[in-house]
């Protein structure tokens, strides 16, 4: 399968797991959100071009809000962690090796503890702006970082289970 077919299915199971199984889950309490949706663009290929990353996150997280009625909610989140992405990624990983050999992030391709690094800061800094703008109309401090709080746990905790449960191939670049 090519990876714009595999990224297109991606794209639209994403959406449809988040906006039809995991947002109608019952609030498990008032600040357990489960947010799976934004691994889609943390798993787009090293090779992506950056203007084309900011792209595809932008329409990813606005077909997200079409489906939740929260226009930009998601959308914004998404635009910045796909902003702060390449920079990371060039942090955690030699660009020589790993950037060569595989076609996209993963825990084989980089290795448990650089990618449960990169998925936990970026779990996090989206987390964070997302709350952050729904605050924005709250305004309760606590709330605020109890929130961003729970719903990143969740998050990672569902994010390394999917990993886990789904054993993606890390797949050499053809030269």
């Amino acid at each position: 399968m090519s990876n714009l077919l595999k990224n297109i299915i991606r794209f639209f199971l994403f959406i449809l797991v988040q906006v039809y199984i995991l947002n109608q889950i019952p609030p498990l309490h008032q600040f357990i959100v489960p947010y799976l949706y934004f691994l889609f663009i943390l798993w787009l290929p090293f090779s992506i071009n950056r203007f084309a990353l900011l792209l595809i996150s932008f329409v990813f997280g606005l077909s997200l809000d079409y489906f939740t009625g929260t226009f930009g909610l998601h959308a914004a989140p998404c635009v910045l962690i796909a902003y702060i992405r390449p920079f990371l990624l060039n942090l955690l990983i030699p660009k020589d090796t790993t950037e060569q050999s595989y076609t996209e992030p993963g825990r084989k391709s980089m290795g448990w503890a650089p990618y449960a690094l990169y998925v936990s800061i970026l779990t996090f800094i989206h987390h964070f702006y997302l709350v952050l703008i729904e605050w924005l109309q709250f305004g309760n401090f606590v709330y605020f970082l109890g929130k961003v709080t729970a719903t990143t746990a969740i998050s990672l905790l569902m994010i390394f289970l999917v990993e886990m449960l789904f054993n993606r191939t890390g797949k050499f670049r053809a030269k």
